[in-house]
C-alpha cells in the first residue's frame, strides 16, 4: 500500500500545551516536508539523534509509515513503523518535552499498529531505553512485552535496550 492510499489526518485530540491552553493535535502521515523537522525534534528529544539524510533514505522504503502530531503550528512528536517480511518494527517514538504525558504517544503508536497492519505486519516488534521507564509504562500498557535485551545497544549515554514485542 503506498502513502497516497493511507488518511492523511488520522486521528485528532485535544491536548492542554505546556502554557497551559487547551490545542488540537492532528496526528497525520509524515510527508517529505516534514523530515527537516522531525529531525530537529529527534535532535532535541535523543542523545544519538538519526539525520534528516538517514530519515530521508528510511522514508523511501518501501514498507515504511512514518506519523507526526502537530500543534502550536509545528510538529510535537513523530513514530514510524517498517514491514520488515511480517514484522513491524517501530521506531523514533518521540513527543516534545513539553507535550509528554497527554497521551500523545500512545495515538501515535495506536495508528502505527494500525497501518503496519495494512502494511502487512502480523507482530511488532520496538527497542527501548531500560531506564526510559515512561516509555516502557506506555508500551506495556498497549499490550508489549520485554522479550530479551541488547547489551549496550544505546550510546551518550552507553545503555542496553529493552526488546519489547507484541504478538
Amino acid at each position: 500500500m503506498t502513502r497516497r492510499h493511507l488518511r492523511s489526518v488520522a486521528k485528532q485530540m485535544l491536548v492542554v500545551n505546556q502554557t497551559n491552553e487547551a490545542v488540537m493535535v492532528d496526528i497525520r502521515t509524515m510527508t517529505e516536508r516534514d523530515i527537516p523537522d522531525v529531525a530537529k525534534l529527534e535532535a532535541e528529544v535523543f542523545t544519538d539523534p538519526w539525520s534528516e539524510k538517514v530519515y530521508r533514505e528510511t522514508f523511501a522504503l518501501p514498507g515504511v509509515e512514518y506519523v507526526v502530531a502537530c500543534a502550536d503550528n509545528s510538529i510535537v512528536g513523530a513514530a514510524g513503523v517498517r514491514n520488515i517480511v511480517g514484522t513491524g518494527e517501530i521506531t523514533n517514538v518521540m513527543v516534545k518535552t513539553g507535550y509528554r504525558d497527554r497521551g500523545i504517544g500512545r495515538q501515535m503508536i495506536e495508528e502505527l499498529l494500525e497501518r503496519g497492519g495494512k502494511l502487512g505486519a502480523n507482530d511488532f516488534t520496538l527497542e527501548v531505553r531500560v531506564g526510559n521507564n515512561p516509555a516502557i509504562k506506555l508500551y506495556e500498557s498497549l499490550g508489549f512485552v520485554c522479550e530479551g535485551v541488547r547489551p549496550g545497544f544505546y550510546n551518550n549515554p552507553k545503555e542496553d535496550a529493552a526488546i519489547y514485542w507484541l504478538h
